[in-house]
């Protein structure tokens, strides 16, 4: 792909389409020129609002206008199988909200897609794309604390929410998660890989969805990880990863953080703060930049998010399912 702008073309209208979308509309290379929903209504309503030139009522159409580079599918989880392989299969490259599907093997199924055809395809961890937390992993992989023993991570939202939300629905892939448990476990395996045990425990609804999960992963390097994920109880979002030369703290949101303290034997500690040119900490810009970044480069995949890291992050999630008792009612 030359260097002109990348067309883009959003896929469902909900609250986090909205705040990509306006993001995507800031960069001066990127251009927003078709959104699709399930109704011509609210696709109408969410192109009158970021004046996108097309608006479909219907998936597919938007999945075969060949105006597009790449699409951003945003849909509820439970719909990122179908929607993404319809983009796939009709030669978008894409872009999927995590958590990337219900379960590992639908994961497989659209890594194997998208291999085959020779497009590119993405989870949208924006985590791994932040520069803050890049430079964090740059610091444990140069050895800044040793070895790392332990990881913490926790996110929870307090609510509540009632049974009628997504969060609560079996059918959306609801429960705390798929929707925020993938950020520990994401960054967790970040620094370590995939885990070769997981034990779990979970507080379940009257739906059967998880109101809120603990888990404990460990590998064979003898490293242990506790995250914790809510949909009753604000956690404090923070992470810590320990190793055998010292500590790293995020005090508050670990997954975009403004900044994070290095703890090492002997030494003061040392605080790693934001670049304020990189702007919003809550931006989703650096993910935007990473995706147009490999389509001008000719790559199918992201070295920051590449999919054999995503299939082995939604590997854990079934494991920590299967361990809790949560089955979906759309799982094959």
């Amino acid at each position: 792909m030359a260097a002109e702008n990348v067309r883009w073309g959003i896929l469902a209208t909900g609250g986090i389409a909205a705040a990509f979308t306006a993001d995507l509309v800031d960069l001066p290379d990127a251009e927003v020129v078709a959104v699709a929903s399930r109704t011509e209504a609210s696709a109408k309503a969410f192109a009158e609002r970021f004046g996108i030139e097309r608006a479909y009522g219907d998936w597919g159409a938007l999945a075969a206008d060949e105006d597009i580079d790449v699409v951003y599918v945003a849909t509820p989880h439970s719909a990122h199988r179908v929607a993404a392989g319809l983009c796939l299969e009709a030669g978008r490259n894409v872009l999927v909200e995590k958590a990337f599907t219900l379960t590992a093997g639908e994961a497989e199924e659209l890594v194997a897609l998208a291999r085959g055809r020779g497009s590119f395809l993405m989870e949208a961890m924006w985590m791994y794309c932040n520069p803050m937390i890049r430079r964090l992993k740059a610091l444990v992989d140069d050895g800044a604390i040793g070895e790392v023993r332990t990881v913490q991570a926790d996110f929870g939202l307090a609510g509540p929410f009632p049974p009628s939300h997504r969060l609560r629905d079996p059918e959306q892939g609801g429960g705390s998660l798929l929707d925020l448990g993938v950020y520990p476990v994401s960054f967790a395996q970040l620094l370590l890989g995939e885990p070769s045990d997981v034990v779990a425990r979970a507080v379940l609804s009257d739906e059967g969805v998880d109101l809120q999960t603990g888990a404990l992963l460990n590998w064979e390097s003898g490293a242990l990880a506790s995250v914790h994920c809510s949909i009753v109880g604000g956690l404090a979002t923070s992470a810590s990863v320990t190793g055998s030369l010292g500590r790293i703290d995020v005090p508050d949101g670990f997954f975009f953080p403004n900044s994070f303290v290095l703890h090492r034997d002997g030494r003061d500690p040392q605080e790693f703060t934001a670049d304020p040119a990189d702007g919003p900490r809550n931006s989703l810009r650096h993910e935007a930049r990473e995706v147009m970044r490999a389509l001008r480069a000719g790559e199918t995949e992201s070295p920051l998010v590449p999919l054999d890291g995503t299939l082995a992050v939604m590997r854990t999630l079934d494991a920590i399912r299967e361990r809790i008792g949560v089955r979906y009612p759309n799982e094959a």
